[in-house]
């Protein structure tokens, strides 16, 4: 009897170990299955957080890419059109090389150092040339200056007498790259009137500038 009691406490208390033991074994598959899709779930976030900050600096670096490729592109375009502008200065310097060989040059000159006598107001003025051009000067510059007075006469009711010269250091002669024209200073040089047909050309260039670029480049 008491063996058949200690028999049914031991298959009770085996019971009770197996039951036990089941549930420890169900709630720890349970417990690891659940951790197992959590971080099999991070896993996944965290791949797809990595592809999307991939995808992010390959979309930056193709940008930044594009963006180098179009700013190269445009300061090709720049150079080009700065290439074309500067010849189209120097072919309209040439021709202006050929007005100063034009037989109408000696008035352009004398029509030069009036309009730089107006500019430069002053009564003692030295006339800078090129070198072939001064014989030329020389001839037309009593006209040049007769021509000064009497305009100033007419426009203020006061008769001048100024004193103009030429320049005699040849040293200081104006360079071939002036096309012609003439250069007036005053007080020793501290006033200076740029009259040769380079700055004249510059003034039309920068005076026509826009209308140049509208034909040149219509698509802007």
């Amino acid at each position: 009897m008491a063996s058949d009691q200690i028999r049914q406490m031991v298959n009770f208390i085996l019971q009770e170990a197996h039951e036990k033991a089941n549930e420890i074994r169900v709630k720890t598959e349970h417990d690891f299955n659940l951790e197992k899709q959590t971080l099999v779930h991070e896993a996944k976030l965290a791949i797809q957080e990595e592809f999307a900050k991939k995808e992010k600096d390959r979309e930056v670096q193709e940008r930044i890419a594009r963006s180098a490729e179009i700013g190269e592109c445009r300061v090709k375009k720049m150079k080009i059109r700065d290439e074309l502008l500067q010849t189209l200065i120097t072919e309209s310097g040439a021709k202006c090389g050929m007005v100063a060989r034009g037989q109408n040059y000696p008035h352009l000159l004398q029509k030069l150092i009036v309009q730089g006598l107006i500019k430069i107001e002053e009564l003692e003025v030295t006339v800078y040339s090129r070198e072939q051009d001064v014989s030329v000067v020389e001839e037309i510059l009593p006209a040049a200056v007769e021509e000064y007075v009497e305009i100033m006469e007419r426009e203020s009711g006061i008769k001048l007498s100024p004193v103009v010269t030429i320049n005699t250091d040849r040293s200081k002669d104006l360079p071939e790259s002036t096309y012609g024209g003439v250069t007036l200073t005053a007080i020793n040089g501290k006033i200076v009137c740029d009259n040769t047909m380079t700055s004249r050309l510059q003034l039309v260039y920068e005076e026509l500038l826009p209308s140049i670029r509208a034909i040149l480049f219509p698509e802007d």
